[in-house]
């Protein structure tokens, strides 16, 4: 349609200039109307119908990037709707996983500072016979000739113990060893508010420890959102496509659009105008 309008004002325009122009403005845009219908190619101008939109491509483009489709389509706003949500998933995603990663930092720094691994190892050494009188401290070597802590000697002595010991502490730093000691009860006489006294399977956790559990479980929730966000974004793309080559399918089965330029001849004198077809098939 607006490429009949466009064709019929630029060569109305320079017919019109270039005629022997009369005094009378009808006649001179019939005559300059005449000339137009004469030069316009016939096929592409009388016989326009609506394109039909490629499924693939429709479902392609909003797979890349949603919307993409729809815009397609012209269906702009569903366009917005689908980029409005691919923006504020993505949005999410990358501030909770800040969010995540400075809360993680936080309580990776706390628990360096207020637990200690060598602390543990003393008290489990030291109350082996409470946890099991079957084991004797002398078989286990928990220093070397150093002082440092041999982990390996360590998670021995855990897994003979049994009982409520049912973790081996995982190495210093990994993200295993950050989540037990603020899980397992077994780690409670490694905080630095712990007495030093006897402890028992069930009895309360130091207020450190509970701190502790309280801001790791924070960072996991800040975590969690952002996945969230990232099942969003998957969601929205696959949504966008199908719903693109959905409706695409769905125009080019039940939509005909016809546009014609029409002729009428009325006392001789030849009349023009647009004519628009519109079929839905339900």
């Amino acid at each position: 349609m607006k490429k009949i309008i466009l064709i019929l004002i630029i060569s109305f325009i320079q017919n019109y200039a270039q005629a022997n122009l009369s005094s009378n403005l009808y006649q001179d845009m019939d005559l300059s109307f005449n000339q137009t219908f004469l030069q316009l190619d016939s096929n592409s101008v009388q016989n326009m119908t609506y394109p039909k939109k490629s499924v693939g491509l429709a479902a392609g483009l909003s797979a890349l990037l949603p919307g993409a489709g729809q815009f397609y389509n012209e269906d702009y706003w569903r366009t917005a709707i689908y980029i409005g949500i691919e923006v504020a998933a993505i949005a999410t995603i990358i501030i909770y996983n800040k969010k995540g990663d400075e809360q993680t930092e936080y309580f990776e720094s706390f628990a360096n500072e207020n637990w200690s691994a060598e602390r543990y190892a003393d008290w489990t050494l030291a109350h082996i016979n409470e946890l099991n009188p079957n084991l004797d401290a002398n078989d286990y070597n928990l220093y070397d000739a150093n002082g440092n802590l041999v982990w390996s000697e360590l998670n021995r002595l855990e897994q003979a113990i049994g009982s409520y010991y049912s973790h081996q502490l995982a190495p210093f730093g990994d993200q295993q060893y950050y989540e037990m000691i603020g899980k397992y009860t077994q780690f409670n006489v490694g905080w630095s508010d712990f007495d030093g006294g006897d402890y028992n399977y069930g009895d309360p956790v130091t207020p450190l420890f509970e701190y502790y559990s309280i801001e790791r479980g924070e960072a996991n929730e800040l975590y969690n959102i952002a996945r969230w966000g990232s099942i969003v974004v998957l969601s929205n793309h696959i949504i966008s496509a199908v719903e693109a080559a959905f409706t695409t399918n769905y125009r080019n089965k039940h939509v005909d659009v016809n546009v014609e330029l029409k002729r009428q001849t009325i006392n001789f004198r030849n009349e023009y105008y647009p004519e628009i077809n519109l079929r839905i098939k339900i």
